[in-house]
């Protein structure tokens, strides 16, 4: 199978791997190789500094640890940056708002590298050049929206800056760069193929349809329903700008064998052995080989899955069973079925009282031990093949979703319901195929529309999006968008029903945190990059 084009044929990944794009200074050089005036020789050569772009525009360690800055996951295994943040408690020195920044403006100066210095690739098309620029400023604009949603109002500079100008540049108003964003998506979507238009060894390249639906999302974050629609539509109702339909089955899409499948729309890519990502071993079961559980699934999370029915779970329902089938393909509970890599299933033991399964370490709830602090664990992303990873580690080649087309469904789903204009055959084009792929009974309760009132529909498709895409880092940016962050993370968090401090089990009890309406929903301007720089000024309340 033809693996992604990122890294495939090449010895790029030797200067790509040299990179270093911690560094937080605006005017960071992205490699002595990229800025050297006889580099840029060859259409390999140029690609390389493609390669690190699209290495640049996200990773899997802010994939994952995304969630931690939701009312999803609850990190329990010490402290981290992000459950800093979560709980108000980060000040303008956190690492994570130092990272954050520092990895998107070496993003952003390697896009404006390559952007600089192609045209000087004698043997590369024109066609292909102008391809390979739409691609770069695709990769910059989703760092600068990135930056913008993290920070307001943030520098912006289309161009290199000098060390000079880094020292004294300003921030640009949000709506500004906002602007500019969906400028350039819209020009950048008029010159990418489709993907139906690339050929199998361009799988993985940014396509029309991902600036399309990164388009959506940008206006998503704004609140602009009439442009999430029109945008969502776009990819809905049209073949235009590609091919897109939800992937039969929900667990097995984030599997390897599947990764390049229908629902895809822009995902980040990895590949065996040469690129890995292995966070998972500190979020899966103990009996799994994991390291440790640093962070778990809430009781929330849990709760929020619906009866397979269609029906809202209650207290006098069964904890686990019959649920929305999405359930069990994200979170492992006590009593689930896990495969091993040797294709051989057991059952997962997390209940206190439980038998542990002969010859496997425990995955039982214990209050301070290295297990699970909620009594769940993470299932989605954890391919079962054993060819997924290397060396019987958790070190996988699995590409990791940044934008779905369910995603999709589920932007127009809410833009229209806030539009007044939600009715039965939206509908029937959005939440209803997703629930009939999740799995969910044949029911009215189950696919029908509940109601023609735009504030229970509100709720409905809310909780839709935090059950289809849990896990997958963007429960932060809607309880953000919402303006919820302040009341669901201010509370205290449960886990699993395995706590007997009282005499009887109860809920796991988890320290509440405390968001600042008027501070928490913009992070601070890294103290670091204000002592560089005093004009760029900091954000209220830090």
């Amino acid at each position: 199978m033809t693996k992604k084009f990122i890294i495939y044929g090449h010895l790029t990944m030797l200067v790509v791997g040299l990179f270093i794009s911690g560094c937080v200074k605006l005017d960071v050089k992205p490699t002595n190789k990229f800025t050297d005036e006889t580099y840029w020789t060859s259409e390999d050569k140029a690609n390389s500094a493609l390669n690190m772009a699209y290495r640049q525009m996200f990773s899997s360690d802010y994939f994952i640890s995304n969630e931690v800055l939701s009312d999803n996951v609850y990190y329990g295994y010490g402290s981290s940056n992000e459950k800093l943040i979560a709980t108000g408690l980060a000040d303008a020195s956190n690492g994570r708002f130092e990272s954050e920044w520092g990895a998107a403006y070496g993003g952003i100066k390697t896009c404006h590298t390559f952007l600089a210095n192609v045209d000087r690739v004698t043997t590369m098309t024109d066609a292909i050049k102008q391809k390979r620029k739409a691609e770069i400023r695709f990769i910059r604009a989703s760092l600068f929206l990135e930056l913008t949603t993290w920070y307001g109002d943030v520098p912006h500079f289309t161009v290199d800056i000098t060390a000079e100008q880094a020292k004294t540049i300003k921030r640009k108003p949000q709506a500004e760069i906002m602007a500019w964003i969906h400028k350039e998506l819209e020009e950048v979507a008029a010159i990418l193929p489709s993907n139906t238009e690339y050929a199998a060894a361009d799988n993985g390249r940014i396509t029309r349809g991902a600036a399309v639906a990164l388009n959506a999302r940008a206006y998503l974050y704004e609140n602009n329903w009439a442009k999430v629609a029109e945008y969502s539509e776009k990819l809905i109702s049209s073949t235009a700008n590609g091919v897109y339909s939800l992937f039969p089955n929900y667990e097995e899409q984030f599997w390897v064998k599947n990764e390049y499948n229908s629902e895809q729309i822009l995902s980040l890519q990895y590949v065996p052995d040469l690129r890995t990502w292995g966070n998972l071993v500190d979020y899966v079961p103990m009996s799994a080989s994991a390291r440790l559980n640093a962070a778990a699934p809430t009781q929330g999370l849990v709760d929020s899955y619906l009866m397979k029915n269609g029906k809202k779970w209650t207290k006098n329902d069964p904890d686990y069973a019959n649920r929305d089938p999405r359930m069990g393909a994200t979170i492992v509970y006590d009593g689930s079925i896990w495969k091993d890599r040797s294709g051989n299933n057991y059952s997962i033991v997390i209940h206190p009282d439980g038998t542990v399964p002969a010859g496997k370490i425990s995955d039982q709830y214990k209050e301070g031990s290295i297990s699970s602090a909620t009594g769940y664990y993470y299932r989605k992303f954890a391919d079962p093949n054993a060819s997924s990873y290397v060396s019987g580690s958790w070190n996988s080649s699995l590409n990791l979703p940044l934008i779905r087309f369910a995603d999709v469904l589920l932007m127009y789903a809410e833009a229209t319901n806030e539009l007044g204009k939600m009715n039965s055959t939206v509908w029937s084009q959005t939440i209803r195929p997703i629930r009939q792929r999740a799995g969910f009974d044949n029911t009215a309760e189950a696919l029908d529309i509940p109601s023609t009132d735009q504030n229970v529909l509100r709720e409905v498709i809310r909780n839709e999006r935090r059950c289809e895409l849990a896990l997958e880092g963007l429960r932060a940016f809607d309880i953000r968008r919402w303006k919820t962050a302040e009341i669901v993370l201010a509370q205290p968090a449960r886990g699993a029903k395995f706590d007997k401090s009282s005499g009887q089990y109860d809920y796991i009890k988890l320290p509440a945190g405390n968001f600042s309406r008027n501070r928490d929903y913009l992070w601070a301007v890294p103290r670091k990059e204000l002592l560089l720089n005093p004009n760029l000024l900091q954000n209220p309340g830090y």
